[in-house]
C-alpha cells in the first residue's frame, strides 16, 4: 500500500467480462477507498455486451471501460492480485497477495447464464472490500 490505500488488480483472458465486472463493484462500494486496476492476458476489442447489460441492471455502467493488456507494472504495482481464468499469464512477484478466483467465463452465454457469475463476484467483491478496508 505504497500511496497509503490498498490498490487492487483484476486479471481474467480477455477483460471483457468478469474482470470488468469485478473492478466496476470495487469502484462503486470502495469509491477512491481503494485503487482499482483491470487487465487481460489476450485482451479482446471490446466489453463483452451481455456483462454490460448484466452490471447496467443493477445500475452499474461500463460502457465506458475497455479491455487492456496485462503488465508487469500494473501487477508490480498492485498490492492484491486477482485472477480468473488466465492461469500462469501473470507475473509472480513475492509479497503480494494472489487469489485465483474460479468463475465461469461469461463469453458467448447469454444474460441467463451471466447473472449468476455477476452476483457471485459482487458477493466475493463485497467480502473483499471488508476485509481491505477493516
Amino acid at each position: 500500500m505504497a500511496s497509503g490505500i490498498p490498490s487492487v488488480l483484476f486479471v481474467c483472458v480477455h477483460n471483457a467480462g468478469r474482470s470488468q465486472m469485478a473492478a466496476a463493484f470495487l469502484r462503486d462500494i470502495a469509491g477512491d477507498r481503494i485503487e482499482v486496476r483491470s487487465a487481460g492476458s489476450l485482451p479482446a476489442e471490446h466489453i463483452n455486451p451481455v456483462a454490460v447489460e448484466a452490471m447496467s441492471e443493477l445500475g452499474i455502467d461500463i460502457t465506458a471501460e475497455s479491455p487492456k493488456v496485462l503488465t508487469t507494472d500494473a501487477v508490480q504495482a498492485s498490492d492484491v492480485v486477482i485472477t480468473m481464468g488466465c492461469g500462469d499469464a501473470c507475473p509472480f512477484f513475492p509479497g503480494k497477495r494472489y487469489e485465483d478466483w474460479a468463475l465461469d467465463d461469461p463469453a458467448g452465454q447469454g444474460i441467463d447464464a451471466v447473472r449468476p457469475i455477476r452476483d457471485d463476484i459482487r458477493r466475493r467483491i463485497e467480502a473483499l472490500a471488508a476485509d481491505l478496508l477493516a
